[in-house]
């Protein structure tokens, strides 16, 4: 069965058995796609599309849009949250982990839960990229490593669990550095841990998150103020420990099951040279079959975050998800093999966590090069027939698109992106590589269109300087080795495209952008699409065309990925600006949600 025809089937679920008005259960999750009102879970439905059937904003009265409210939190940091909306209200996470619910129609505060943090100590910043909402509950897994249920009314903890005991940082100083380097100066922003990032998702009365930060790396602030985090580095033989994606019972927030996220069997692989897509990898093969027997136990230790929000497949029973770069992240000097399942896409059976396929995109990767951008399912023709694909546009630069059934690779697309220098190993003078450590597409999540087959993509060009410095060891001091990736001199840009996924991937149009693009993309049935820079402007295109229609100066990054809501017959899109720190975006506190003129214009004083 198609997948427009199971959306028709569970919209008949949904209108028998929906629960009370602001209740979400199963029947409304899973009938969330013809929801055109609401806006229920992170990717508007279980496919991830991101696409609004709504058109009362469209191409043609677009650049009437104007701001109908706005909400200042009063938390001044990075901003990357999805707004959920849910029969007029707004459930939205804040930096740090704090929630609020707010009036979808006035944002007007209904109430706060301030998260209380057991650690100081972030391993990746204090954005959160959103909760999810079902059953009276919101969820929403912390930068602290734990998932924590709120009453959907009231904000009051329902239950609150560890995900992860380990989540201190690594000890990475700068002595560790060569006395020589000016990287020994420089402050960390981040370093290897444990927390959690991603938007939960709720299937089958069960929560299904995973944690982040592990293999992160120590990334450095830049030399001068309001530029992007100059530099990630990683020390040779840095400890850290596997990732994991798990299901917790929605009821109980009891463990249901783990998928772990490098293979404690097999985590060496086939040894391949090249991607499974025929792309040349540069590795020293039998240097690492030589280290194999030294590193057994690598896997243990090996990295995998989970940055991104899984999509659901309910006819095949299947759950497909992205997983991270392994560790450490970039010198590989202590694990050989392919490192599986490491920036790989996984399809497991939802039920049980069981693995049912993957597809790595890169075997041993020293770039950075996580799956991080949300996959999406939608049917595409090959060879005359119709199958159920899945699609994830990578911080490599191309869309990949599989069989979601058994994780086959269908075609990739044409590169979003330039590449130079791609899969190189680092040198000790340095050697420039594009796609860069930011991507690509970083974790920004994409949206697709099924009645033109256009998937559009918010990416990024940064070329980073890739680089290893090694000083031997003397009669009182021990070897030092460690990697760097460095922004280059290059100055960045940022590129929309709209990849027609009906036409095997072949770009149709692109538009160039002064900053990187991090954030995400919203497209609707108006032919427009949405997405925001670090800048401060929210911008609309035509869908068919990439012609600039609109836009609005939030006065602080708009790099959150958008959504879109109907009440009382008024359609409304809203984004949160709070910028991005990493790319030295401007940081705010807002949300803004515009609409067509007329109704009642508000702008609430927030905290």
């Amino acid at each position: 069965m198609r997948l427009q025809g199971l959306m028709i089937g569970w919209t008949m679920c949904a209108s028998v058995a929906s629960a009370a008005p602001g209740t979400i259960d199963d029947a409304r999750l899973l009938g969330a796609g013809a929801d055109q009102r609401n806006w229920i879970t992170y990717g508007r439905d279980y496919s991830n599309q991101r696409f609004s059937g709504l058109s009362q904003i469209d191409a043609d009265n677009v650049a009437a849009l104007t701001p109908a409210w706005t909400y200042r939190s009063g938390v001044k940091s990075s901003f990357q949250a999805t707004p959920i909306v849910v029969d007029g209200a707004m459930y939205l996470a804040l930096p740090f982990n704090h929630v609020v619910a707010l009036d979808a129609r006035t944002g007007r505060e209904l109430w706060r839960y301030i998260h209380k943090r057991r650690t100081e100590k972030m391993c990746c910043g204090p954005a959160s990229r959103g909760v999810a909402v079902a059953y009276g509950k919101v969820f929403i897994g912390t930068v602290d490593a734990r998932l924590i249920a709120l009453d959907q009314k009231t904000g009051k903890v329902a239950w609150d669990i560890s995900l992860a005991e380990d989540t201190d940082n690594t000890s990475e100083r700068a002595e560790q550095f060569a006395a020589d380097d000016p990287l020994r100066k420089q402050q960390a922003t981040g370093t290897t841990g444990v927390g959690a990032s991603m938007a939960p998702l709720v299937f089958g009365g069960k929560v299904i998150i995973g944690i982040t930060g592990v293999g992160y790396g120590l990334h450095l602030e830049a030399d001068r103020p309001g530029a992007p985090v100059g530099t990630v580095v990683c020390m040779a033989g840095q400890e850290t420990r596997a990732g994991f994606y798990a299901a917790f019972d929605a009821a109980t927030g009891k463990r249901v099951w783990q998928f772990d996220s490098t293979a404690s069997r097999g985590w060496e692989g086939a040894y391949r040279t090249t991607t499974l897509d025929g792309e040349p990898l540069q590795r020293d093969v039998a240097g690492e079959k030589a280290a194999a027997a030294q590193f057994r136990d690598a896997a243990t230790r090996g990295g995998g975050s989970a940055w991104t929000t899984p999509a659901v497949d309910p006819q095949l029973g299947m759950i497909y998800m992205g997983i991270g770069n392994p560790s450490p992240q970039l010198d590989d000097s202590t694990r050989p093999g392919d490192n599986l399942y490491t920036v790989s896409l996984v399809g497991l059976d939802v039920a049980t966590g069981e693995l049912r396929w993957y597809y790595q995109q890169v075997p041993h990767d020293m770039w950075g090069y996580d799956v991080a951008s949300p996959p999406v399912l939608f049917d595409v023709t090959v060879d005359g027939k119709v199958v159920p694909a899945l699609a994830q546009a990578s911080k490599t630069g191309w869309m990949y698109v599989l069989d979601r059934r058994d994780g086959r690779l269908l075609f990739k697309s044409e590169p979003f992106v330039p590449h130079s220098n791609t899969f190189m190993r680092p040198t000790a003078e340095g050697i420039d590589i594009a796609p860069g450590a930011a991507g690509g597409a970083s974790w920004s999540p994409v949206s697709y269109d099924a009645r033109s087959g256009l998937a559009y993509v918010a990416a990024l060009h940064m070329p980073t300087r890739y680089r290893v410095r090694e000083v031997p060891a003397t009669a009182d001091k021990a070897a030092i080795r460690y990697t760097s990736l460095e922004v280059s001199a290059e100055q960045p840009w940022g590129v929309l495209s709209a990849i027609d996924m009906q036409g095997r991937g072949r770009i149709r149009w692109q538009v160039k952008t002064e900053q990187p693009l991090v954030g995400g993309v919203l497209a609707t049935a108006g032919n427009v699409v949405f997405t925001g820079e670090g800048n401060g402007d929210f911008n609309a295109y035509h869908s068919a065309t990439g012609k600039k229609l609109w836009h609005f100066n939030c006065g602080a990054g708009a790099n959150a990925p958008a959504v879109t809501y109907e009440l009382d017959g008024r359609q409304y899109v809203a984004v949160a600006a709070g910028g991005n720190a990493l790319f030295g975006f401007p940081q705010g506190d807002s949300v803004y949600v515009f609409a067509l003129p007329g109704g009642t214009t508000e702008t609430p004083a927030g905290r």
